[in-house]
């Protein structure tokens, strides 16, 4: 019996009636795509927000000395960028999206309508993973105190946790995209 991780990519692989491919970044997806696409339109997610929620064991971190890393989490609104992928290259940009992203399970796959912000704007369905919220490494909401603490001490194989952060806020301004939240927690750990 398949599951529903192995059903979606089928459905998103094989349909045929899927004439547009589009995948959402909300985080360093955004500024670090590492995979082809045709192209690049800032998006809105509705349902969903982007928040400090998930503890890193492996990018930004270790089970030892986790850092913290974004997630979409329930609620709210999200705006980012949605990439168009070639037909062709549907299957390696999931494949390298789950090498990425599904690595501890921490994050589910997605595939929900969304709006993208060009004239005129219109909607279509992306994929994007949001976080898994009865997960042991979902952080949920934490104080700013602990959010510094863990960015701070997180180091992974992807690299230094508070320039993961501190990066995801740069492209986000250079982008037009305001996040009070996220711009007071950088001013505290640059």
């Amino acid at each position: 019996m398949e599951n529903s991780k192995t059903t979606l990519a089928n459905h998103l692989l094989l349909d045929e009636k899927i004439e547009e491919f589009w995948v959402f970044a909300y985080g360093s997806l955004m500024w670090k795509p590492d995979f082809d696409f045709s192209e690049r339109a800032r998006a809105h997610l509705s349902g969903f927000s982007r928040a400090l929620c998930i503890y890193s064991w492996v990018h930004r971190g270790t089970k030892e000395t986790p850092g913290l890393v974004f997630g979409l989490d329930k609620g709210g609104t999200c705006e980012g960028f949605a990439f168009k992928i070639p037909y062709e290259k549907r299957a390696t940009t999931i494949e390298k999206l789950r090498a990425r992203e599904l690595v501890t399970g921490v994050y589910r796959e997605m595939y929900e309508p969304l709006t993208l912000l060009k004239s005129p704007q219109y909607q279509k369905k992306a994929l994007f993973y949001c976080a898994v919220q009865n997960h042991e490494q979902y952080a949920g909401q934490l104080t700013d105190e602990e959010k510094i603490r863990l960015i701070k001490q997180g180091v992974g194989r992807s690299g230094i946790n508070t320039e993961y952060v501190l990066n995801t806020h740069k492209h986000l301004l250079q982008e037009g995209i305001e996040d009070a939240e996220l711009h007071q927690l950088c001013e505290k750990i640059s």
